[in-house]
């Protein structure tokens, strides 16, 4: 990767843009014009103390009140109790020289007490506001604790289902992703920073982290300029151009580079072409592991490239304490850019408001956690972010005169799982499961049966092993597990309908939770085909982070719900859709395989020599996914007819409107997602077949018809070209698709026009 290439990023770009926004906005002068008071006064150990963070989970927290009084310390990690971040507030600006606060991070995923669902899930809403509430109440919570910065949103655009961390993501889409981003972005900072409700977003992994090959978690990424820029990038970008105060260095190598000691990506791209205002701050020991990758020579080595790179804060580990003065001292790093690094974290804390009121409310928490509106808001997300992904014969929503329902499997009454990973601070006691919300909800006159069924654990050990207490099922003998299994086919027998709430347990998504196989985990599918087999209606719920392989289930089950990990609420808003009380609206954000061999697979692909039946790429096999990219099912059924554009000639730059007709045909309300897909027929690269361009989710009241329209700005129809290595808009003919799915077939043409084409007519 160069220099070169990476400058060709930058180009004239409308506001409205989605995936080529304008530059972040500048920190207020006021802010600079403290901390560069503040920094005449700080030594060089001081101003590296700023750039050091301390992780409250470790043996470092033994001795952190001294190295806070000495000035050595920036930020901390994993504090979550008020009182205690107040302790130690107290001991930085009280009996530290320059009485500078610290800042408090955590992992703000989905939620912080109260749990919504996984990102991945968020992100099936398509719902943008919806996403900002999210975190807004997320925010909230957080700082109501004395937290200060989430680490997220996580925005690593994933085509792999077997990498675990594509749960926190948006998916496989550049534009859909950049929407969902930008959304995260404004919901954790409001307005206002210095805001109780508001706290400093961190956009990670950057970048590329999502391509790691194989889906190995932490294992390098190796992508081509055209994939970097078209597919990777965007997404962080319209982070960025949102405001995001900070930005998270990654893991794995970027073409050979590590991330954290990448200077075009933090440098050259980051900060001098999309002109990012705030700091970057490494990755859990990620500088330290320059030596590991093999990169730096050792850890004063590592120290120096990275902030050489344009890493502003180390997290965790000691490299900058120990190594950076000495090398300042010995011109390897320039005063100047340690200068640079502290400036941007001061600027921060100044926003923060802490300066002013660097305490927390010790007793705000108590009615902000877990209040009325945040554990609605929750339940109605989960509702929202559920994918209907089939319904024969209307077997959803089931009926209320049943007398026999049966739950079965081995999430229906699990709390952590319900929450999912990455709910590290949720409250695990208050958590909904499926079982407690179909018990609230169903009719007195129905009963309820329930077992699991068979067990599924995670045999390696989990990084989230220790977030929960719960002790880990006891192993049974072989006579007790087919005695359950057993049970578990004797209720189904007896219900009306069965529901079996199967998938995977928490810790099997997320960090270091990388799977080669996306079967069902332990015995489920054997339970699953025993359970049809009896005859009886079944129900899936799928409770995951990820696509799985239901290939069979897709062939012989009649209803098939996917809830992803629906959080505090699940179990409540889970009920709500089985019962009727919710009508599923959400869709796919990423493409679900019918065979692992077929991975990665994606709907933008390029075109082929022999563009048609791309089904049989394999000759043993479909090369299509089970379920499409932007698919997903509604209890309301919907018809849409008769697209238009408002012109058909327009130049770059240029808003064009697409319309099309869509009626309710049902007898009930519901939600649909109306999607823009487009392609370039020629240029000076050939393009993907569709790239979604635009959006939008409407709810329509039973047979109601409405003309929706949907916005395609033609700046997002820019892309970097191999060939000309640049980024722009090029004349030529365009095909547009409008309809429910990525497989949409109502069709329109239109044409770019240069713009000195435009002005000689």
């Amino acid at each position: 990767m160069s220099a070169a290439l990476l400058l060709t990023l930058v180009a004239p770009l409308s506001a409205e843009s989605v995936l080529s926004p304008n530059a972040p906005p500048p920190p207020p002068a006021e802010a600079v014009a403290f901390a560069n008071k503040l920094l005449a006064k700080m030594t060089l150990e001081e101003k590296i103390g700023q750039m050091s963070q301390v992780a409250m989970n470790t043996d470092d927290r033994k001795g952190v009140e001294e190295q806070i009084k000495a000035g050595k310390v920036g930020s901390l990690l994993f504090i979550t109790d008020p009182a205690e971040v107040n302790r130690l507030q107290k001991v930085a600006v009280e009996q530290s020289r320059l009485h500078i606060p610290l800042i408090v991070g955590f992992d703000v995923i989905h939620g912080f007490r109260t749990i919504f669902p996984v990102p991945l899930g968020m992100a099936s809403s398509w719902d943008p506001a919806l996403v900002e509430r999210a975190q807004s109440l997320a925010a909230r919570e957080a700082r109501s604790v004395g937290v200060h910065w989430a680490f997220g949103p996580m925005v690593d655009i994933a085509r792999d289902p077997r990498w675990g961390r594509i749960m926190e993501g948006a998916g496989e889409d550049p534009y859909l992703g950049s929407v969902i981003a930008a959304a995260q972005v404004r919901g954790f900072q409001g307005k206002d920073l210095s805001s109780n409700d508001s706290i400093i977003a961190c956009v990670k992994h950057f970048g590329g982290y999502g391509a790691a090959v194989g889906g190995r978690d932490y294992d390098s990424s190796d992508i081509s300029d055209n994939q970097l820029y078209n597919v990777y990038l965007p997404a962080y970008r319209a982070a960025v151009s949102a405001g995001a105060g900070s930005v998270m260095s990654a893991y794995m190598d970027l073409n050979g580079v590590p991330a954290t000691g990448n200077k075009y990506l933090l440098t050259d791209t980051l900060r001098k072409q999309w002109k990012f205002q705030g700091f970057v701050v490494s990755d859990w020991e990620s500088i330290k592991s320059l030596t590991t990758h093999g990169f730096s020579a050792d850890e004063s080595d590592a120290a120096i490239r990275a902030v050489n790179a344009g890493v502003d804060m180390e997290m965790t580990s000691h490299t900058y304490n120990d190594h950076l003065p000495q090398a300042a001292r010995e011109r390897k790093v320039s005063v100047a850019t340690i200068d640079e690094a502290t400036r941007r974290i001061l600027i921060a804390k100044y926003e923060l408001g802490l300066f002013k009121n660097p305490y927390v409310d010790a007793d705000r928490s108590k009615t902000v956690i877990g209040s009325q509106e945040i554990r609605t808001a929750a339940r109605h997300a989960a509702t929202e972010a559920a994918v209907l992904l089939k319904n024969e014969g209307n077997l959803l929503p089931l009926k209320r005169d049943l007398r026999k329902v049966a739950l079965i499997g081995p999430m229906i009454d699990s709390k952590q799982d319900t929450l999912g990973s990455w709910s590290l601070a949720g409250d695990v006691a208050s958590t909904v499961t499926l079982l407690d919300g179909l018990k609230h909800a169903l009719p007195s006159t129905t009963t309820l049966l329930s077992t699991k069924g068979v067990e599924i654990e995670r045999v390696q050990p989990s990084i989230f092993d220790a977030q929960f207490a719960s002790p880990k099922p006891q192993l049974k003998t072989d006579a007790e597990r087919k005695q359950e299994f057993d049970h578990a086919i004797d209720l189904v027998k007896q219900a009306d309908v069965t529901v079996l709430a199967l998938g995977e347990t928490q810790a099997m998504n997320g960090e270091r939770a990388s799977r080669s196989s996306l079967t069902l985990p332990g015995e489920q599918e054997r339970l699953l085909e025993a359970a049809v087999a009896t005859g009886k209606p079944v129900v899936l719920v799928l409770m995951t982070g990820r696509p799985l392989n239901i290939t069979w289930a897709s062939q012989h089950v009649p209803a098939i719900l996917n809830v992803w990990y629906p959080g505090s609420e699940g179990g409540n808003a889970v009920a709500d859709l089985l019962l009727g009380a919710a009508n599923p609206g959400g869709k796919l954000t990423v493409s679900w395989p019918v065979d692992v061999g077929q991975v990665p697979v994606f709907y933008a692909r390029q075109l082929t020599q022999i563009p048609d039946h791309p089904e049989t790429r394999y000759w043993d096999g479909s090369s299509m996914p089970l379920y499409s990219f932007g698919y997903g099912l509604s209890y309301s059924s919907f018809s849409i007819t008769g697209l238009t554009l408002n012109k058909t000639e327009a130049a770059p730059g240029d808003v064009l409107h697409a319309s099309v007709e869509v009626e309710n045909t049902s007898d009930r309300e519901g939600s649909e997602v109306i999607q823009l897909y487009t392609h370039q027929r020629a240029g000076s690269a050939s393009r993907p077949v569709r790239e979604l361009k635009g959006f939008t989710r409407v709810t329509l009241k039973a047979h109601e018809q409405r003309r929706v329209d949907v916005t395609l700005n033609t700046q997002d129809l820019a892309f970097w070209s191999p060939q000309t290595k640049t980024v722009a808009v090029e004349p030529g003919e365009f095909d547009l698709w409008a309809g429910d799915s990525s497989d949409a077939t109502l069709h329109q043409s239109f044409r770019i026009t240069s713009i000195s084409a435009m002005k000689k007519k």
